[in-house]
């Protein structure tokens, strides 16, 4: 059967150009109503203008769909849930969260000053939080919600330039896992989706026939997916150029030392022991590390938990 979205409410955020413009569309020809948000600045962030926003939204209604342009400063609280209160007004909910804008202020480390830094935190991470926050009330309220946040191999892999932009998008898969957790008692899945496409971003660091191959689109699948009534929840997925995967974050089965070893010598001898990934596996809560180091220790005391 084929993944649908009649009914349902969705604001995908950034939606002006690039990757958000590919979710909107393809959201509203499954039959959402789409909030087209876009704050319309330059890529760093500076300026303004709602034009972008209503190109869409033309772009939408004359395909017969339903979608309505907003400016909000995904930076700004006050006007992300004004934003979230008038899809509720004007549609009855929001049930859908597609949190993709963002801005570029790459500097080598060295050279970054505190306030792009901080900039960068604001939109991406801190924005992000906003959105979902703005939403998440209404959400459970109705026992029913499907959030898509946006990360980068940038934050999951790293990227010269770009520790302000790597901190936020590695940010984001934290609030992911809590907020995953969170909303299962209310059926809010929520996911990631680290995309790798030809956009304003990405425009001055591929070659022409790298590009070609590239297409924002090629990303909306995966975002669709996620948003979808059957979503999985807490699934951080990579998409690029029609490729597709599932990214995890392993942690070694690692080995317990005595205490009479707990010194940093004795864990550069132990070293390749501990950092073998052979039985590596992904964690499913905070409390498992700890509940599986606790019973390493245990077994090794020969204390029955």
């Amino acid at each position: 059967m084929a993944i649908r979205f009649d009914g349902r409410v969705a604001i995908v955020t950034g939606a002006g150009n690039g990757l958000g413009k590919a979710h909107a569309l393809g959201l509203a020809s499954r039959g959402a109503k789409v909030v087209v948000n876009d704050f319309g600045g330059a890529r760093d962030g500076t300026g303004g203008s709602l034009s972008p926003a209503e190109t869409v939204v033309e772009e939408i209604r004359k395909a017969g769909g339903t979608a309505m342009a907003d400016g909000a400063d995904v930076s700004n609280f006050e006007q992300v849930t004004a934003m979230v209160e008038r899809a509720t007004k004007e549609w009855g909910s929001v049930d859908l969260m597609c949190a993709n804008a963002g801005i570029l202020r790459d500097k080598s480390f060295g050279k970054m000053e505190a306030a792009d830094f901080q900039k960068v935190l604001d939109v991406h991470l801190v924005g992000t939080f906003y959105c979902c926050k703005a939403a998440w009330a209404g959400m459970r309220d109705r026992n029913y919600g499907r959030i898509v946040l946006t990360t980068s191999s940038s934050g999951l892999y790293g990227n010269f330039g770009q520790a302000n932009y790597g901190a936020a998008k590695s940010g984001m898969v934290g609030l992911m896992n809590v907020l995953a957790e969170e909303g299962r008692k209310n059926d809010i899945r929520v996911n990631i989706i680290s995309p790798t496409a030809a956009t304003r971003m990405t425009e001055e660091l591929l070659p022409p026939q790298a590009l070609q191959l590239m297409k924002p689109n090629a990303i909306t699948p995966a975002v669709e997916y996620m948003l979808s009534e059957d979503a999985p929840t807490r699934t951080i997925m990579g998409a690029g150029a029609g490729s597709f995967a599932v990214i995890k974050i392993l942690e070694s089965e690692g080995i317990n030392l005595p205490e009479s070893e707990w010194t940093p010598d004795a864990v550069a001898a132990h070293f390749a022991e501990i950092s073998d990934m052979s039985n590596a596996k992904a964690l499913q809560g905070a409390f498992e590390q700890t509940q599986k180091y606790v019973a390493q220790a245990a077994a090794r005391a020969g204390i029955k938990l």
